[in-house]
């Protein structure tokens, strides 16, 4: 049965290669197709189209200091649906916090939002420039990119992108708000994307299999490390942006500290894959070039090359989450806040334990690896 089952797996890998794209293609069609349960919420009445500013407003808006408030009084055109070339007046409202708030100017393409009643547009709503173009534009090129270096495996990648983007906003966002767990939620996306990315790529074979055994072990330690560590850090989940407006929408039930862990390792298995997969397929070129090594060897080898890549690749996670505050550091620095003092707030503290543990991650995943493919790549 054993062998049976090492046949299936190692050999004839082009033809399962074809059948596993075939399968993830369409499980992307059916999540494309599938509902997540709360379409209700959107006003079914509304459009929302692309539009044209022709004249502004500003009577209504008030400044103090940086910061406007009030609303600006737009007079748009529609460019696109059933109400395209009627001109409208629109209404932008500033909430008086600029990371929020949008103003508009004459000539701006901007995305409008029409309420739609018996026909005629009753009310409209400028929410933000329109920025689709742009983004179908950039998706493309980098997507020709991809595929023009990579060939018929930058495909493949592009469709495990795919359905990384469609997992996360058909399954792991509905099943947070449902109320499900978002540890359990979230180890099992990471686990099936982590399955599919592999697979996907590298192939089944033993290089895929001993990346993904030893991604896997790598996170599944992260999780345990960010369940373990979470009491004695004091952190609570609403240290994210829009925890709060989250819990005022009507899901004050949610267990926001746990969706912060589940992001913890969620965000580290990006990188995870990509060091397995780096010390996978350096086994591989060291069996092929020397059929005859031993385990030691081979595990000796895996893990020398898994120093020389964790360093560059533990800073990156180090940069990648740091990035995203760097306004935030600047205004400690400003005020002259000491060190102790700032890395005890709770925003400081959160991605410290995000670092820290997705990097712990990072450090495991290389001896798994190395380990695992002494194991697959030696025995016959």
């Amino acid at each position: 049965m054993l062998d049976r089952i090492r046949e299936w797996f190692f050999y004839d890998t082009g033809r399962k290669d074809l059948i596993f794209t075939a399968l993830v293609l369409l499980a992307c069609v059916a999540l494309f197709s599938m509902e997540t349960g709360f379409e209700s919420q959107v006003d079914q009445e509304a459009e929302h189209v692309r539009g044209e500013v022709l004249a502004t407003d500003d009577s209504d808006v008030q400044q103090f200091g940086i910061v406007k408030s009030g609303t600006q009084i737009l007079q748009v055109e529609v460019l696109e649906g059933a109400h395209s070339g009627e001109t409208h007046r629109a209404l932008n409202n500033l909430v008086g916090k600029m990371e929020l708030d949008t103003v508009f100017s004459k000539g701006d393409t901007v995305l409008l939002d029409l309420t739609i009643d018996d026909g005629d547009v009753r009310n409209v709503h400028a929410s933000s420039h329109y920025r689709l173009g742009t983004e179908a534009f950039l998706l493309v090129l980098f997507a020709g990119a991809l595929v023009l270096f990579a060939g018929f495996t930058g495909c493949k990648a592009l469709l495990s992108f795919l359905f990384a983007a469609l997992a996360i906003w058909k399954v792991v966002l509905p099943s947070f708000l449902k109320g499900y767990d978002p540890i359990l939620v979230s180890l099992g996306l990471v686990a099936a994307l982590t399955f599919i990315v592999i697979f996907l790529v590298a192939g089944f074979d033993k290089k895929g299999l001993a990346a993904f055994l030893g991604s896997f072990l790598g996170l599944g330690l992260t999780c345990v490390l960010a369940l373990i560590f979470a009491d004695p850090f004091h952190l609570q989940g609403v240290v994210r942006p829009f925890s709060e407006t989250l819990l005022y929408s009507g899901y004050a039930h949610l267990d926001l500290t746990r969706i912060f862990l589940a992001g913890v390792f969620f965000a580290s298995s990006g990188a995870v894959m990509d060091l397995g997969m780096d010390i996978a397929a350096s086994c591989r070129e060291i069996v092929h070039h020397h059929p005859r090594i031993s385990p030691g060897q081979l595990l000796k080898s895996g893990l020398m090359v898994g120093r020389a890549v964790i360093g560059t690749m533990t800073t990156t996670l180090l940069l990648a989450y740091s990035g995203s505050y760097i306004t935030m550091l600047m205004v400690f620095m400003a005020r002259g806040i000491p060190m102790e003092n700032i890395l005890n707030i709770n925003y400081v503290a959160a991605e410290l334990l995000h670092t820290l543990v997705g990097s712990f991650g990072l450090v495991t995943v290389a001896p798994f690896t190395a380990l695992v493919a002494a194991f697959v790549y030696t025995r016959h």
